[in-house]
Formats: structure tokens, sequence, C-alpha cells
């Protein structure tokens, strides 16, 4: 069975199913049965998974361009098949939660609920593809339902978000096409396959030039300082559901494309810049502390956390480089924050969001003593604070102690440093817990009601997810750790020294 194509199938035909039917509810009610579709096929595909079978399992490959040597190619390993997973258990919730989004815009209900759908299938492909030119295309193809998801739908400068979003990651994509017309030439295999084109350019200094047209286009995708500036806007703007695929899933598109692309194809050239990548990483990380906790918009807030969470993840991305014994930690650990940081993140957003459209605002000032009249919502905000700053218990420790722990076996005064936005993240959520859930109930939120039976359905999944990750990785380590050595050994380390690692991490 072509799982893969089947996948994103559904969700296509869902969004052009959405689009003929004239009652919004039913629209609504069509699309989350849709995503349920999307998720139970997706879990049934990943059960068959085999961790230690193959590296590419589900592999679909059909002649798209022949003069070009372009294939309709697509195969999941293990570190795409926790992506994909993120994207559609995401979706339904965030179907779910934006309810009444979409009854303010500039279009239709029924247009905004469709374009999810199709945002579905093009986060399916960009994570399955492995043809690089294939995905190019889903690359730039999942702008477009963002761009207007954001511009029609958002705040009230919504269009300027829109615009600088949708600008940054065509800059981005350019950078990109050139270098993939570049390797193409400079392989001379008239192929775009990935497996094909790994190890065949050689030439460090070739390898230099076309490593910054991959990175530069993923650091923005990322995103990653200093390329992060159109994210607290777009965040800020978008719909609390959009803002959640946007930097719960679009954005991991970018840290995935550095381990897949820029890793594997240009190891050489990725070595040389591990340095410089690693600074900004560190930068990112402290920055985006500082500035998250000046904010008093709590949108921008968690955008700002988001920059500060991406440094981290690059910096396990980068710690996967020759001679590193830490190299398998870093990139499990990494990898496995792409998944946590996405259920995090989408939970702040969503319970952010849900305050807003109770209350009309999303500045902090606005509120205080919430705990008191709405304590279901005021404790689910809190668990996913708590997440967000890593308390052990929760997910995002265990992926943000793999990446500080692989890391430091190689960049020590970056690990170190690094390790206090860990503690910035504790003041930044704490402080935005305490002016808006204790203290004194502020006349405005008297009347505030607490989540209604919808709104629980939507962050149950997603506390729950946090918890059970938190105190049992193991089914998403089995998956991913394969995967990662298979990385490595693409990246000149050998599996001897990931066991070597393994051997140093328990104590033998």
């Amino acid at each position: 069975m072509p799982w893969l194509s089947t996948l994103m199938g559904v969700s296509v035909l869902g969004a052009l199913g959405v689009t003929l039917i004239r009652n919004d509810k039913l629209a609504k009610q069509f699309t989350l049965l849709v995503s349920l579709i999307v998720l139970a096929l997706t879990v049934t595909m990943a059960v068959q998974f085999s961790p230690n079978g193959d590296q590419w399992q589900f592999q679909e490959n059909h002649s798209w361009i022949p003069a070009f040597g372009v294939n309709y190619s697509l195969a999941v390993d293990g570190i795409a098949l926790v992506l994909i997973l993120l994207s559609v258990i995401l979706v339904p919730i965030v179907v779910l939660a934006s309810w009444h989004d979409a009854e303010k815009g500039r279009r239709s209900v029924r247009t905004y609920f469709s374009l999810i759908l199709v945002l579905e299938a093009m986060m399916i492909g960009v994570f399955a593809a492995t043809d690089v030119f294939l995905f190019y295309v889903f690359f730039e193809a999942m702008l477009i339902p963002m761009y207007f998801m954001i511009g029609s739908y958002g705040g009230p400068q919504r269009a300027y978000a829109s615009v600088k979003f949708l600008l940054y990651s065509l800059f981005g994509g350019l950078l990109m096409l050139v270098a993939v017309i570049a390797l193409y030439s400079i392989a001379g295999k008239n192929t775009f396959m990935l497996s094909d084109l790994i190890g065949t350019i050689q030439d460090v200094n070739t390898q230099k030039w076309l490593f910054l047209g991959f990175f530069v286009a993923f650091a923005i995708k990322a995103p990653l300082w200093p390329f992060h500036t159109w994210l607290p806007d777009a965040a800020a703007q978008a719909p609390a559901g959009a803002a959640v695929l946007l930097v719960g899933v679009l954005d991991k598109v970018g840290t995935f494309g550095m381990m897949r692309f820029c890793l594997q194809l240009f190891p050489d050239a990725a070595a040389y810049f591990t340095p410089l990548v690693i600074v900004l990483a560190v930068i990112g990380v402290i920055y985006g502390a500082i500035v998250a906790i000046g904010q008093t918009d709590m949108m921008r807030l968690i955008a700002y956390t988001s920059v500060s969470h991406f440094g981290l993840i690059t910096l396990g991305v980068f710690a996967m480089t020759k001679g590193n014994p830490g190299a398998q930690d870093a990139g499990t650990g990494a990898t496995l924050y792409m998944v946590n940081h996405g259920f995090s993140t989408g939970a702040l957003f969503l319970i952010v969001g849900f305050l807003i459209y109770r209350r009309g605002s999303k500045f902090i000032p606005d509120y205080g003593g919430v705990q008191k009249v709405a304590p279901i919502l005021a404790g689910t905000f809190l668990v996913a604070g708590l997440s967000s700053l890593s308390l052990p218990g929760l997910s995002t420790f265990v992926s943000e102690f793999m990446v500080l722990a692989g890391a430091y076996r190689l960049h020590v005064p970056a690990t170190v440093i690094a390790t206090m936005g860990v503690i910035l993240a504790a003041i930044y959520i704490l402080w935005m817990y305490q002016r808006t859930m204790n203290g004194p109930t502020a006349e405005s939120v008297k009347t505030l009601p607490d989540l209604n039976a919808r709104e629980k359905w939507v962050v149950a999944p997603l506390v729950a997810l946090l918890l059970v990750f938190g105190f049992y990785p193991k089914p998403l380590l089995d998956v991913i750790n394969p995967a990662v050595k298979d990385t490595l050994s693409s990246v000149s380390v050998t599996a001897d020294q990931a066991a070597a690692a393994s051997g140093v991490k328990e104590g033998k």
C-alpha cells in the first residue's frame, strides 16, 4: 500500500470536500473527521515500521520529470516518521481548538479549514520526500496555505506579518533553489535522489557554497538567530491554531533539513561551519530567552521562547560532527526535542488563545488572578509552561538533557552558556504565570469562564503526551536512535564511535 501518498491524498481530497460543503458547522465536523482518519492511517502505518529494519521504509518511487531525473520519491526513516506523527496529531487538535477562529476572517470558514488540510498534506510530503527537488517543491508549497491563514484570519497587523513571513521564506527558498540546481549540475548524475547524491561532492570549497545555500534557507525556516525576525510578528498575528502549526511543525522543517541535507550532503562543509553555527545557536538560546522576559504580548513571548528552543535544537544537530563521542546523544536529543517542543509550544499557544478569546486581549497586564475563576485553565497553563522550561518529569526535559549532554562532549564553553537558557526559561515562564494567573483577581476577568468540554478535549491529549513521554520516552527513542546512527554514518561518524559514546554514557 502506498501509505505516504494515501495520507496526503486523503488530506487533499478532504480539503476539496470541505470547499463543497455550504454549512459551516458541517464543514468543521467534516474537517475534524478527515484529520482523525489521517491520524488513524498514520498510526496504522507507524505500527508496521521496523526500527531495526531498513533505513528507508514505505518507499514509493515514480518518475516525474525524466529529462532531469526528478522522481516522485517518498519514504521515511525514524526521524521523518516521528515528525509526521507530530504533524498528524496536532492537526485534529488544532481543528478542534480553532472552532471559532475563522468566523471573523476575511474569507469563509470553509476556506480556513480546507487550508488546514492542504497544509497537512504538505507537511507529510516535506518530511517524506527523498528526492531533493521534490523536497524543495513541498518546502515552498507549505508557504501558500500558511500565508493565507495568517493574512486572512489573523490579527490587526496580519497583512504585514503574512507578507513578511512570505518574503523571508521565499528569499531562503530562492537560495536553496540555486543550491539544488548547482548540486544537480556538479554531481552530474542526472538524479535528485538523496541517496544517490550523498558523497558526490568531494571538493570542500564547492561543498561550502552549496552548504550555505541550503543552510540559510533552513536557518530562516527554523528560525535561527539572526534570521528569526519574521517569527514574532507572524506568531503574534496568526490565529492560535495557525501559530501552533507554524511553530510546532513548519519551523521544524528547518532543523530537519539541516540534519537531513546539510550534514549528509556536505559533511566537510558542515564540519567547517560548525563553530559558527554553534555560536549562532548559543546566541539564539540566550537572546530569545532574554527578549521573552521583556514581552507583555503573550503570543510574542511564546514566539521568542521558540527562538531560544530552536537554538538548542540547532546546537544538538551540529554536535553531530566527526570526533564528538556524544554525537549520538545530541542527534537523538535534537530529534526528540523537535517532537516535544511541538507538543509543549502547541499547548501554550492554544491555552493563551483560549484566554484571548475570552478576555479579548493578549497583553499580560490585562490579566491577574485567573486561577481563582478558571482553575482548570490555569492548571493546564502551568503544566504547559513547566514543560517549556523543561521541568523533570515532563517530556522536554529528556530531550534538552540529551542535547546538552551530547554537545558538552565537544563544545564545553558553548554548552555551559546554553545551559543558562534553562534558568532564563524559568524566569519568563513563571513570571508570565504569576502575573496572569496569581495575585488579586482583575476586575475584567472575574466572570471569565473556565475551559468548556471542547477545550478540555483539545488540551487533554497534549498534557497527556507531555507527561507520558516525560516518564517513558523509550517508544520514541527506539524509533529515533537507529535513524540517527544511519545519519551519523553519512557525516563520517562510525557506528563504533556511536557505540563507544553509548558505552561512556552508561558508565561502561
